[in-house]
This record gives structure tokens, C-alpha cells and sequence, in this order.
């Protein structure tokens, strides 16, 4: 595969365009909340979810009928211009690049709410090339608009073409933000046989071991275990992040809390919540436990440079412990930042 030189990486794609962020912005994400903007009621209310959520995305994509389409692209931009959003990241999920409203979506909503806009969130994504062409238009569009900072790309896996190239997806471009898993378009392009969306499925599962003639215990399994564990690997060697995407069961709020807290524990950064149910559950479970903080700091204390070898509570502590737990410990104190309650309970 070609690739671009390490000294063009970085370079705009447009003259006039902003230059490409080397590191990503340090922002909480824990959830990414979507509002579908052809519901004035429902996008009335993005001010107040703005104190609510780390992320508001306006949705484009499903979800929107197709008679309201262009009231929902129309819906957003109003929605962006009327809030002040502060340090609350604003999205957009546009609709897919085969589509016939896609086109306008970019155009119009870089033209109007550029400035504001911090991702675009790209549906359907097969390879690279979706995302080199997204990136071209952007940095024309930013060109021609004077958009001070570079809006950020971040990709939805949901098919098998784009699992299969996700280490291309991930370093595609500098404007690339991160990935999320989109389960229910995936599971129809694998021909998996379920109809949920997100979360576990009953008949996937194995059996204990036969002893006599007593019932076999099943042990349900974990459909996405291996298209999150490879996103998060593609995703943190491209030094951008992973998301678990949506929960669609909202009656059921323990599996949603733990789908996400196996997101969470295998290298997730968020997830999206669909519902106002599922924000407190995200907040909750995309933030660190205080008591693994606390011990964190005992190990960050104990070993400043992370040196050495050291028993605390009389378990041993090495380079590799130390790494973990600068990893915690750096969450919690983005978490704290926001969230005075929570600064109290982890002792930050």
C-alpha cells in the first residue's frame, strides 16, 4: 500500500486550510450523545444537554426518515448556532458517502457551523479511501470558509470490509478522532443472525463440561469481544481513540451497564447513549472506580519515575504496573476537572 512521507503527513490539504493537529485535543468523551435535530423539541434542549454530556452529535443518518432528511441537516445547523456548547464537544453524524443527502450535509453544515463543528462522525466506513476523500473536501471547505481549526473524523465500523481494514482506517489521515463500533449494520453485513442492537445474544454461549446426567450450565458469551479488542488495537497504535457504540435494548439498563463497562475495561473511551437513561450508565461506567484511583496514586507515589520494584498492600509493583496506573490516574484527574464530586471521591 502507498503511503504518504512522514513530512507530507502533516501537511494541509488545501491552501488556506488549518493545519492538521499532531496530537489529538485532551477532551472527556465518555458519551456521545445523539439527538436527532428534525424534532424541534428534542433539539431545544441541546443547551441543557450540553451541561449534561461530554459529546452532543446531531444525527443525520438513521434514524431519519427519508421525508426528513433535509430538515434534520437544516435542524442541526439552527441547533449549533443557537447554543453556546463550551467545553461540550458538537458532532455531527452525517449520512453515508453513497448516499444522495451527503454531499449537502458536508457542504452546508462546514459553510454555516464550521467553526463550532469539532467531529463528523462518518457512517459505514470501508477503507481508507472514504476517509482520504473526506478529508480532501474538508480542508477545501475549511479553505474556503476560514475555519480556524481542523474538524476531526471519526469512522463507525459496521461492516466487514471495514473491520477487515481497520489499521488502514485508523492512520488514514491527522484528522482522524477516533472509531466506533456500529453493531446492528455490522451483524446484517456479516449475515450474523440476530436482530439486536449491540449487547449479548442468549444462544451465544458455551456449555460446562457433562458430568452424569445433570443439567449442563451455558455461559453466555460476548458477540463483539473480537471486533472491539482489534478496533482498540488499531485505534491505540494510531494514537486516536475507541468507542462502544449503541445499546439498543433501553428497558434493560444491567446489560447496558455491563456491555459498556467491558467496552470500558478493554480500552474504550465512551460509548454512545441513544436515551437520557443511558447517560448516567455511560458517566458511571467510562469514568474510573475512586478505590483503583486511590490505589493508582499509592503506586504513582511509591515510584515517581517509575523505576523499580515495589510491595504495596503486599502486591509487587514494576514499570509495568506503574504504566496502568498512570493510565487510571490521568482519566481520573480529566474526570475530576468536571466533576467536583467525583474529585472529592478519588482524593484529587
Amino acid at each position: 500500500m502507498v503511503t504518504k512521507p512522514p513530512r507530507k503527513f502533516f501537511e494541509p490539504l488545501a491552501a488556506g486550510a488549518p493545519a492538521p493537529f499532531r496530537d489529538l485535543p485532551v477532551r472527556l468523551e465518555r458519551m456521545i450523545h445523539f439527538v436527532p435535530p428534525h424534532v424541534e423539541k428534542l433539539r431545544a434542549r441541546a443547551g441543557e444537554l450540553a451541561r449534561e454530556v461530554d459529546v452532543v452529535l446531531g444525527n443525520l443518518e438513521d434514524a431519519v426518515p427519508i421525508e426528513a432528511k433535509e430538515a434534520a441537516r437544516a435542524g442541526f445547523i439552527d441547533m449549533a448556532q443557537a447554543h453556546d456548547f463550551g467545553g461540550t464537544g458538537l458532532w455531527t453524524r452525517i449520512n453515508a458517502l453513497n448516499s444522495p443527502w451527503v454531499l449537502d450535509d458536508i457542504t452546508q453544515i462546514v459553510g454555516a457551523v464550521g467553526n463550532k463543528l469539532d467531529v463528523i462522525m462518518l457512517p459505514k466506513v470501508e477503507g481508507p479511501w472514504d476517509i482520504h476523500y473526506l478529508d480532501q473536501l474538508l480542508a477545501q471547505l475549511e479553505a474556503r470558509h476560514a475555519i480556524g481549526r481542523p474538524i476531526l473524523i471519526h469512522a463507525i465500523l459496521e461492516t466487514a470490509e471495514g473491520v477487515k481494514n481497520v489499521d488502514s482506517i485508523a492512520t488514514a489521515s491527522p484528522r482522524m478522532h477516533g472509531m466506533s463500533l456500529g453493531p446492528a449494520d455490522l451483524a446484517a453485513s456479516r449475515a450474523m443472525k440476530t436482530t439486536r442492537v449491540g449487547g449479548g445474544h442468549p444462544e451465544y454461549k458455551v456449555l460446562a463440561d457433562a458430568a452424569g446426567e445433570a443439567p449442563r450450565t451455558g455461559y453466555q458469551q460476548d458477540l463483539w469481544h473480537y471486533t472491539v479488542a482489534k478496533m482498540v488495537d488499531a485505534c491505540a497504535s494510531a494514537g486516536i481513540k475507541a468507542f462502544y457504540g449503541p445499546f439498543g435494548d433501553f428497558s434493560d439498563a444491567a446489560a447496558c451497564e455491563a456491555q459498556f463497562r467491558n467496552a470500558f475495561l478493554m480500552g474504550c473511551a465512551g460509548a454512545w447513549t441513544l436515551h437520557p437513561s443511558q447517560i448516567a450508565i455511560a458517566k458511571r461506567v467510562f469514568s474510573p472506580d475512586p478505590a483503583e484511583v486511590a490505589f493508582a496514586l499509592k503506586i504513582l507515589a511509591a515510584m515517581p519515575n517509575g523505576a523499580g520494584a515495589v510491595m504495596i498492600d503486599g502486591k509487587m509493583q514494576d514499570d509495568a504496573t506503574w504504566k496502568q496506573a498512570k493510565v487510571m490516574v490521568d482519566l481520573a484527574r480529566q474526570v475530576a476537572a468536571q466533576d467536583s464530586d467525583f474529585a472529592a471521591k478519588a482524593g484529587l
